[in-house]
């Protein structure tokens, strides 16, 4: 039967007027709560995608709907001409999380923030060209799907924007030969999300910053999905001692609401009025939810959370005894598990067991699951799983 909701056929009425560009799942949402979605039927899923990364604090909290609910009685838009006191904050808690990064340009998305970069990297160091990795994802606009390395997403839209390289990720040779006088920046991120979740090694990510600064080069670090606590630490460049003269973040930022900031290093120069700007950027209502999910992070120590958890998670998996595993990788609560074979019909049998995960290319079954995940639901992860990858599905 259909799901119903307010007297419409939900499924129904988003099949018809969808744009096309999303594949819709036979699932109707209707609410969610900690670690947990609800079907319009009542039924439960456990949620191991957090919306691409962005419900690191879990579905609802209490404290983020709360200041929600405060600031839209308050003040809901305001252009970041004028000051504000909920922006002032926000300013001051990220520019503490990254000692050396004193500015902040607000924005809306992932993908806007690594416009903006693009943008200062250019007028800051007089240059072009920008050097990018293989397998790299960092946005869908024409600017973040230049640095893009996915065919699927390039090809339908080029010619896209000039001057920008693709080198293999992890392979320091490669990106020594390819950064030039003619490079603005370096964009890379510390675990590549969507391209497979593939970790960088602490000795390349600390190579890529020396050749950046002997070269006059920039480096942007791209945290959309890796930041705010995800992999055990605020930050996952600080797994590895790295400060960035970029760092592009959104996602969980805001604790459900959109919102995206570049934290901005001293390297950056020449950043003056009518630059840059974005209509809906820093606005009150996203400064107040990402000022109360900030403080969730800290008084809950997600990023302890999210290291020890992802440890028990990890244990667990590379326990699992199938032939269709290959590797098991992460690092905090961003988790891939690589299989010999395509993963679709593995991540569609997840859901049929009520688990909600994602793909990370072909082969890579992706977990990112809420940080406020309990050790009963981790349990329950791994042991559908489990039963996924042992009992015999046919490959797609």
């Amino acid at each position: 039967m259909s799901a119903k909701r307010n007297c419409i056929d939900i499924q129904a009425v988003e099949e018809q007027h969808t744009c096309g560009t999303y594949t819709k799942q036979p699932l109707v949402i209707v609410r969610g709560e900690g670690a947990i979605l609800y079907a319009e039927d009542g039924d439960e899923y456990l949620d191991c995608s957090s919306g691409h990364g962005v419900a690191n604090l879990g579905h609802a909290h209490p404290k983020v709907a709360a200041a929600i609910a405060k600031q839209a009685s308050t003040l809901l838009t305001l252009f970041e001409s004028f000051p504000n006191d909920q922006r002032a904050e926000l300013m001051l808690k990220l520019t503490a999380l990254m000692p050396g990064m004193d500015r902040v340009f607000f924005c809306n998305s992932g993908t806007e923030s690594v416009e903006a970069s693009f943008k200062f990297a250019r007028i800051s160091t007089g240059r072009t060209g920008f050097v990018a990795a293989m397998r790299g994802f960092h946005g869908r606009t024409m600017g973040a799907l230049s640095a893009t390395w996915n065919k699927a997403y390039r090809e339908p839209f080029l010619p896209l924007v000039p001057d920008f390289s693709h080198v293999p990720y992890n392979n320091l040779e490669s990106l020594d030969k390819a950064v030039s006088d003619k490079t603005a920046a370096v964009i890379l991120e510390v675990i590549q999300g969507e391209g497979g979740v593939f970790p960088a090694a602490e000795e390349y990510l600390k190579e890529v910053q020396r050749i950046c600064k002997e070269r006059g080069a920039l480096l942007i670090i791209d945290e959309v999905q890796t930041g705010f606590c995800r992999t055990g630490k605020m930050f996952a460049c600080q797994h590895f001692g790295i400060t960035p003269d970029l760092l592009c973040v959104a996602k969980s930022l805001g604790g459900g609401i959109p919102i995206g900031a570049v934290l901005i290093g001293p390297a950056v120069q020449n950043l003056v009025p009518g630059l840059h700007g974005s209509t809906f950027g820093g606005n009150p209502l996203s400064c107040a939810a990402a000022n109360a999910a900030l403080e969730v992070m800290e008084e809950e120590g997600l990023a302890k959370q999210a290291a020890e958890k992802g440890a028990y998670l990890m244990e667990k998996l590379r326990a699992i005894q199938s032939p269709l595993i290959r590797e098991v990788r992460g690092m905090g609560l961003m988790v891939g598990i690589e299989l010999k074979q395509k993963v679709t019909p593995y991540v569609k049998a997840l859901q049929e067991n009520h688990i909600i995960a994602l793909n990370a290319g072909l082969t890579v079954i992706r977990l990112l699951p809420p940080l406020v995940i309990s050790y009963k639901q981790l349990d329950q992860l791994a042991a559908a799983i489990n039963e996924v990858l042992t009992s015999e599905i046919s490959g797609e």
